[in-house]
């Protein structure tokens, strides 16, 4: 059975395999030149017609819609679920295969399923680290749901493709894209559900910590005072209960019950992610300096709570901590600020983690606070930011920052020459090389 890319081919290819005429086609109830019109792709026919259409040529009516048959869509319907649950749950690589496989699979002859799996695979990449490839992948998706918006929507895409400049160091493209998305989300009234919260989060991360107030951080307060940020329940052992049961299912040609049960399986894990978007945007809030001490505290706490107990944000609990202990420091909490830098020391960490070297900042900070000697705390602080990976993309923001706090705290220590070389170190790592060796830099050009 043909089954060309769109509509009128397959109309069109069935008719001539069975050697009808486009009279004999339209019969008593169409005229001859409507099915023209539908064969040239000038007109889509109803579902009334596409039925009609359907038993004239002997085929399904999901198979003249699609170009697939139903066994066919339920299959592939069934692959995407599945390269979810791989993506959310699983391994980021293995849902990019399963994408892509979809992808060849579907090729144009469903031009809906394979958007969603085109944006499934871009979504894997970001996931992996790989931020070159979903940003070429998600800019054109973009391209394509301008064109077809029936296909995508724009405003999840546009809100992926900020968080992803963000994270690849273009700051400028990122607020511009985010926003485009505030514009969206605000004509729309948008403040709750999985599109809010994503673009609240991606907001707070792309604020500078002083910055002040403005639109983009005022569409956060709103979504953490509508959602606030939940307990976290880890549920990954239901999750993956159904997701098996889903696959059990589906090895026993049931596809109906694999598709339901794996839908089951994306919800009970989707609030769980919603709610760790919502602590992410509640610790990205925390560190702003505008924000009154008393609120931060609050945020921060159930943020830190959130990622505790997951057990695949390990990373965000270590630097949670961190954050709340800058916020008790803010408040001038030094010695709870302390063992919450002390906890931090004590969670597992990889080599492009910069926490280690910020509870050492934290704790040095609060020795300085009280007059103490702090050098030791900075010399370790200092060895553990040489030691991180090296980024992608040659310059890491955080990084950047810590060395900008290392040499702040190296002045207040008195050790002059440490503090410039930690200032130079901000400027490379943020991208910005000098020329002239030896040069003091200024406090305010490496923020």
């Amino acid at each position: 059975m043909p089954s060309q890319g769109t509509i009128g081919d397959r109309v069109r290819g069935l008719r001539l395999n069975r050697r009808m005429s486009q009279a004999q086609l339209a019969g008593p109830d169409l005229s001859d030149s409507y099915v023209s019109l539908i064969e040239s792709g000038k007109r889509t026919p109803t579902p009334v017609v596409a039925r009609l259409l359907a038993e004239r040529l002997g085929c399904t009516t999901e198979f003249l819609l699609h170009g697939i048959e139903p066994r066919q869509r339920i299959d592939t319907e069934l692959g995407l679920r599945h390269a979810e649950l791989e993506l959310q749950h699983g391994d980021p690589s293995a849902a990019a295969d399963r994408f892509t496989e979809i992808v060849k699979a579907a090729d144009e002859e469903n031009a809906m399923l394979t958007a969603h799996a085109r944006f499934g695979r871009a979504r894997a990449l970001e996931a992996q680290g790989r931020l070159g490839q979903a940003v070429e992948a998600f800019e054109r998706l973009r391209r394509e749901a301008a064109a077809h918006p029936e296909r995508l929507a724009d405003l999840p895409l546009t809100i992926a493709l900020s968080r992803c400049y963000q994270r690849a160091g273009d700051r400028l493209r990122a607020r511009d894209l985010a926003t485009y998305a505030l514009e969206q989300a605000e004509r729309l009234a948008i403040t709750q559900g999985e599109i809010a919260i994503d673009l609240a989060a991606a907001l707070a991360e792309a604020r500078d910590e002083h910055a002040g107030d403005s639109a983009g951080l005022a569409y956060v307060k709103r979504v953490l005072d509508v959602s606030g940020t939940p307990e976290v329940v880890d549920r990954s052992g239901e999750v993956h209960a159904l997701w098996r049961a889903s696959s059990e299912a589906a090895a026993g040609e049931d596809s109906a019950l694999a598709v339901r049960l794996a839908d089951d399986a994306i919800m009970v894990g989707r609030q769980t992610r919603l709610a760790l978007q919502l602590a992410r945007a509640a610790m990205h809030w925390s560190r702003l300096g505008s924000v009154a001490p008393d609120e931060a505290e609050r945020l921060i706490s159930t943020a830190t709570r959130a990622f505790a107990a997951s057990p695949a944000t390990a990373r965000e609990h270590g630097e949670s901590l961190i954050v709340h202990a800058r916020v008790l420091l803010r408040a001038g909490a030094g010695a709870r600020a302390e063992e919450l830098a002390g906890q931090a020391l004590k969670l597992p960490h990889d080599g492009a983690s910069t926490t280690p070297a910020e509870a050492h900042l934290v704790l040095a900070t609060a020795v300085l606070e009280r007059a103490g000697e702090a050098a030791e705390l900075l010399r370790k602080a200092q060895t553990l930011l040489e030691g991180l990976d090296r980024p992608v993309f040659g310059f890491d923001r955080q990084t950047a920052r810590c060395w900008r706090e290392l040499g702040d705290l190296y002045g207040r220590a008195g050790s002059r020459a440490l503090q410039s070389a930690a200032y130079r170190k901000a400027l490379e790592t943020a991208g910005v090389h000098s020329a002239m060796a030896g040069v003091t830099v200024d406090t305010t050009v490496s923020r």
